[in-house]
């Protein structure tokens, strides 16, 4: 499962980093469109550009921000009933039956993999829908962040290990395969 985590975790930085990557390539042909012309045609402002950064800052996360702190401050100090307390319960008990096949005896030791420090934790861009939420959470092992899903137990929100990066990253390679 550590081995899964870590093979997860690289493709969302590979995803995050692909993702930034706009443009094509450059070649000296004549033909060649001239992008200035082409975006204040299609808008009021000459500098505004047609792509849109879909992780700009929407909101600092008013909502989820608790729930994601407390994750790190637990992280940091290696708190077990910490995690616990912020993390929905169909997520302990898939951890849990992860650590079972692994013989790993605590969550702490489980999310190992997962790097937190004080000097990144952030989160912001929350968007609720119901009992339902997702957030752009950033710490050591994601700088450049991860969209995660958090749910609503018993009036109080919880972390998953749902995220929607995850399900594109693994629908995408699923449809690659199936093309092949």
């Amino acid at each position: 499962m550590r081995a899964q985590i870590f093979v997860l975790s690289c493709l969302i930085l590979m995803a995050a980093m692909l993702s930034g990557c706009g443009g094509g390539t450059t070649t000296p042909n004549s033909n060649a469109v001239n992008t200035t012309a082409v975006n204040k045609a299609n808008s009021n402002n000459p500098l505004e550009t047609t792509k849109k950064d879909p992780e700009a800052l929407t909101n600092n996360a008013p909502t989820l921000t608790p729930v994601f702190k407390a994750y790190c401050e637990a992280k940091i100090k290696g708190d077990e009933a910490g995690l616990r307390k912020v993390y929905s319960q169909a997520t302990l008990k898939h951890f849990e039956d992860e650590m079972k096949k692994e013989k790993i005896k605590s969550v702490v030791q489980y999310l190992d993999i997962d790097k937190v420090t004080p000097k990144l934790c952030e989160i912001s861009n929350e968007k609720i829908t119901g009992d339902r939420a997702t957030a752009l959470i950033k710490y050591d092992s994601a700088p450049n962040g991860i969209q995660i899903i958090f749910v609503k137990e018993n009036g109080e929100w919880k972390m998953t290990d749902e995220s929607p990066t995850f399900d594109s990253v693994k629908s995408s390679n699923s449809n690659t395969t199936k093309a092949k």
